[in-house]
């Protein structure tokens, strides 16, 4: 079908879309705000992905009992009780601040509320976008969404930055609370859900729980695919997408605005991705193989020239270079959970997707940043850390950057020998 009929056809999914990137845009200025604050405060990479745990952790601990009561609820009201929800976070966090009582500690404890909230309405917009796009335009959609997510990467860190640097902190977090309130809005007054027929309710919430789980057993080959990119994600978090802001802000002598510059680049990688994606005609004819591919560029371009990088424009290279393979993997990934699961499961199979799946990011995020602090960076002191800089520089931050060379000949080399696994051609 050409692309008219598709917004045509999916303006519900549009304007959901939009709110969405609304929402995103200001929770994104206002996460990136607050890395700049932990790191003014305490100045270590352990700071900071402690930061990105507390934002993980309760979110995939509850993901898998959070689908399943997700799954006979009316899905819009999930998404604007969880909106709600989140801007008292941020209330929290605007109060504290304004009062001069804000702590690392009050910051790690409002992040790990505001993860909760997102494991509730996570798989409820996973469905919603389902029911509300035809099957052969999931991956366009999924597209569409890469790009919202790029636009709001690009547009929050130099916004955030500005208003840190302007108004302080309490200026980003109103701008967020503002955010919340439009994509609330939006939702509540353009966005209808139709209803679906759902499966006989089981006798406990564990027992629906536990079905998306029986259901991925019964699928062999698409748990062995969770599977693989859970250990993905133990590296993605083990340095990339928990060290980026840390080493960049080491190397540069916490230079705010060039780390503003180079984090906006993701958006623009992303944001080119998405384009490919979306206006792309042809679907891959093994998705999965295309995706894995993706992955292993993503780390091999990525993860090399942020390592070796000692320049803006070589880590902007570099944040391309992770970032605009993303959206291909994530649109075939999903484009091959969508077809595959049942409607009526759904909620619950992606909920349990989510918990295998992520588990591993708050290992890496809890291995990574001590590792740089502890290990890598006073290892660069050493002999061998002398002989290492020949490549990866001196100076504080080339403990970090030896840890992305190391993810970046790992992820490349398992990514593309597991693109090649005959199991996954089972699943397109």
């Amino acid at each position: 079908m050409n692309q008219p009929s598709f917004f045509k056809n999916s303006r519900t999914f549009l304007v959901l879309l939009a709110a969405k990137t609304v929402s995103s845009l200001g929770s994104g200025m206002t996460s990136f705000a607050l890395i700049l604050w932990v790191y003014q405060v305490k100045g270590t990479a352990t700071s900071v992905t402690l930061m990105a745990l507390f934002a993980y952790l309760p979110s995939i601990a509850v993901a898998f009992l959070a689908g399943a009561a997700v799954e006979p609820l009316d899905k819009k009201k999930v998404m604007l009780a969880s909106i709600l929800a989140a801007s008292l976070g941020t209330v929290a966090l605007l109060a504290l601040n304004g009062a001069g009582a804000l702590t690392v500690g009050c910051l790690y404890a409002v992040s790990a509320f505001l993860s909760l909230t997102s494991a509730f309405q996570s798989p409820a917009v996973n469905v919603a976008v389902t029911i509300l796009v035809r099957p052969e335009h999931y991956p366009r959609a999924s597209g569409l969404e890469s790009m919202g997510d790029a636009l709001q990467s690009m547009a929050a860190p130099v916004l955030a930055t500005l208003l840190f640097t302007t108004g302080g902190l309490s200026s980003v977090l109103t701008v967020d609370l503002i955010s919340f309130a439009c994509c609330f809005l939006a939702i509540l007054a353009f966005v209808h859900i139709p209803a679906q027929p759902t499966q006989p309710a089981p006798s406990s919430l564990a027992q629906s729980a536990l079905d998306g789980l029986r259901w991925l057993r019964e699928h062999p080959a698409l748990l062995k695919l969770i599977e693989f990119m859970a250990f993905v994600n133990l590296l993605a978090y083990l340095t990339g997408f928990g060290l980026q802001e840390a080493m960049i802000l080491a190397r540069t002598g916490n230079n705010q605005a060039v780390l503003s510059v180079v984090v906006a680049a993701s958006g623009v990688g992303t944001l080119a991705g998405s384009l490919g994606v979306t206006i792309r005609r042809r679907a891959p004819k093994r998705r999965v193989r295309a995706a894995l591919v993706a992955c292993a560029a993503s780390f091999a371009f990525g993860d090399t020239l942020l390592a070796l990088g000692r320049s803006t424009a070589v880590w902007i290279l570099g944040m391309l270079g992770t970032y605009l393979p993303l959206p291909y993997l994530d649109a075939n990934l999903t484009t091959v959970m969508r077809t595959t699961i049942p409607v009526p499961m759904q909620a619950r199979v992606f909920s349990a997707r989510d918990t295998l799946q992520f588990c591993t990011i708050p290992l890496g995020l809890l291995v990574g940043g001590p590792l740089a602090d502890h290990v890598f960076e006073p290892m660069m002191q050493g002999r061998l850390g002398h002989a290492l800089s020949l490549v990866v520089g001196a100076g504080p931050g080339a403990g970090m950057a030896v840890m992305f060379v190391l993810t970046a000949i790992i992820g490349t080399v398992t990514s593309l020998v597991a693109s090649r696994a005959k199991a996954f051609d089972l699943l397109g």
